[in-house]
């Protein structure tokens, strides 16, 4: 099936992916995961991406991050992606591809889904079995949300503002999600809606959403074919980006 283009509506969040391909490592000594930050860090500011959450895995990336616009995250990952895989290549001797192919994104909105996607990501090296809590590996943003880091790099998502009145008890409250068990079917939303490309949204965000034509998650199979062999409902063109405006 053809792949749906990108679904970016200005200011709401996205989770996105990067992996390496077929697999491989795309971080292999220290330095590399501090030259990623370096540039994940200047690239944000240059497009205006805000950066909420951030997990550097062995062999993927995952980022929570808002863009301003449509451009701006495709621009960010791009120039992030070219960047990283020059100084890689350098660094290790090789050449060739590094990146598996496009990075792979999902609209999330609401408390349960942005929060959720905080958690995810951050619990990330945990479900890998790489470290016991989120707060035991360096290479993520979790530490920062939690208040026990400074970073001037993390900046937090309305959602995360809205979870106290203060930061010593937002920093609390934050810090209380991890102690509770993960929802299995929240985590399934989260893979399934990012490699398929849809959104995951609360009530009022999918009602505004409703008219743009955008099919926001997974259809049911065997649904009936449209002219033309395509499934009714599937975007067949593969155009970079859909924005919606609000």
């Amino acid at each position: 099936m053809p792949r749906q283009p990108r679904f970016v509506v200005p200011e709401i969040a996205l989770h996105v992916r990067h992996r390496g391909n077929n697999g491989q490592a795309c971080f292999l000594v220290e330095g590399d995961r501090l030259v990623y930050l370096a540039n994940l860090k200047e690239l944000c500011a240059k497009t205006r991406c805000a950066l909420h959450a951030y997990c550097l895995m062995t062999n993927h990336v995952h980022l929570l991050l808002t863009p301003p616009d449509a451009p701006s995250c495709a621009s960010l990952m791009r120039d992030l992606g070219q960047r990283y895989v020059q100084y890689f290549n350098r660094r290790h001797d090789r050449s060739g591809t590094l990146w598996e192919g496009r990075y792979r994104s999902c609209l999330v909105d609401s408390a349960r889904y942005v929060l959720g996607c905080y958690r995810y990501i951050e619990r990330n090296p945990v479900r890998a079995r790489m470290v016991h809590a989120p707060s035991d590996y360096r290479w993520s943003s979790h530490l920062a949300n939690c208040g026990r880091t400074t970073s001037n790099m993390v900046v937090p998502h309305v959602e995360y503002l809205a979870l106290a009145a203060d930061e010593a008890g937002r920093h609390a409250a934050y810090v209380g999600l991890f102690d509770v068990e993960e929802d299995a079917g929240l985590l399934a939303a989260i893979r399934d809606a990012t490699d398929g490309g849809y959104a995951l949204l609360g009530n009022e965000m999918k009602a505004k959403l409703a008219a743009s034509g955008r099919r926001l998650a997974r259809g049911k199979p065997g649904r009936r074919r449209a002219r033309g062999g395509h499934e009714e409902g599937v975007t067949v063109n593969d155009e970079p980006t859909l924005e919606i405006g609000l």
